[in-house]
């Protein structure tokens, strides 16, 4: 067991922006049907198979609360419930799940709806549905209370769609109060005895996205979050996939202009950092404010990846209503619509 004091950390709200400060205060979620997203599964169910695709409704509820309730209907165990993303309970989510397609007959999924669970459609498929098989996320919000000027409003929605947004991971990643970052540390640091493997795998990603979000956050104020620096590990749009640049050229530095390449940074875990030079050292300077966690990280089986450091909103539209401001955007997935609010407004 480790005895280490736990690290300090920048609370998602105080990290800094990219486009200046807020034009205003609003309000979020004030009802479900102010924060709606539809999930773009980016490929087709096959039409035959021992699994179901169901396009699911939601209303309040979380994604594992409804895929725990799929599986008492059908009397299965909820580990062979599949779904590609994690959706906010305070929320209206379109949403994709797989089932064990059941032996006998159909299954009366009506029984669902007065927990606010529709199941709107179904497909068979043949494998079960896998965490981030997702294309993107269509969002529809409506920010209440918030009125900025029309012209400020639609400079602020243009630099959004030019330039992209840092691509912060959310508060929800990190639990109220940031409980998650503590048990995290517990975990890391061996004081926090049996946990559950969801749990396990849950505290782990708030650690490591901590990390990724600090590092985010000084590029940010260093200026250079969306621009390639020698060294840097560049990531192709719409992909997981990246490269190492080691020099920084006029058609790199063109394609970065365009959007179609994004500097990266590390989600930490057992390898070697990609990087090079004076990027690579940031990053390992940046890590080491945290130790033990990079060390208790690889020790604990999760691997090196890198994430963007910027997000593309593409679609977005924005329009007042006398409800307040109603926003359109795709996103795409393990994105969060709250790092492009944040460039707009502060919520209560």
């Amino acid at each position: 067991m480790l005895d280490c004091q736990i690290p300090a950390w920048t609370s998602v709200r105080d990290l800094p922006r990219a486009h200046g400060e807020p034009l205003g205060q609003g309000r979020i979620r004030v009802a479900p049907e102010d924060f709606q997203v539809e999930e773009i599964l980016g490929f087709e169910p096959d039409g035959e198979g021992d699994h179901l695709l169901l396009w699911v409704r939601k209303t309040s509820a979380n994604t594992e609360w409804v895929a725990r309730k799929l599986a008492g209907l059908l009397q299965v165990p909820s580990s062979t419930i599949g779904y590609a993303g994690l959706k906010d309970r305070h929320a209206i989510t379109l949403q994709w799940f797989s089932v064990p397609r059941p032996r006998q007959g159909e299954s009366d999924w009506t029984r669902l709806e007065s927990l606010g669970i529709q199941v709107l459609a179904e497909h068979p498929h043949r494998r079960k549905l896998k965490r981030g098989a997702l294309a993107g996320n269509r969002f529809r919000l409506l920010i209440r209370d918030f009125s900025p000027s029309a012209p400020l409003l639609e400079r602020r929605l243009g630099l959004i769609r030019d330039c992209g947004v840092p691509d912060y991971f959310g508060e929800q990643r990190f639990g109220h109060d940031d409980g998650n970052l503590r048990r995290a540390h517990d975990l890391l640091t061996g004081q926090a005895g049996r946990v559950s493997r969801h749990e396990r795998g849950l505290w782990l990603s708030a650690a490591r996205s901590q990390i990724f979000n600090e590092l985010l956050a000084e590029r940010v104020r260093l200026g250079n979050w969306d621009q390639p620096i020698p060294g840097d590990c560049l990531q192709l749009d719409g992909s997981h996939s990246y490269f190492l640049a080691e020099d920084i050229d006029d058609a790199l530095t063109a394609r970065a202009a365009a959007m179609d390449l994004h500097p990266s940074g590390p989600l930490w875990g057992e390898g070697e950092l990609a990087t090079r030079g004076e990027i690579r050292h940031l990053e390992s300077a940046l890590a080491a404010r945290f130790s033990p966690w990079p060390t208790g990280l690889s020790r604990l089986g999760m691997r090196q990846e890198r994430r963007s450091l910027r997000l593309q909103a593409r679609d977005l539209v924005g329009a007042q209503s006398d409800a307040g401001l109603r926003l359109e955007l795709t996103l795409p997935a393990g994105a969060y619509a709250t790092a492009v609010l944040r460039e707009i407004l502060v919520w209560a």
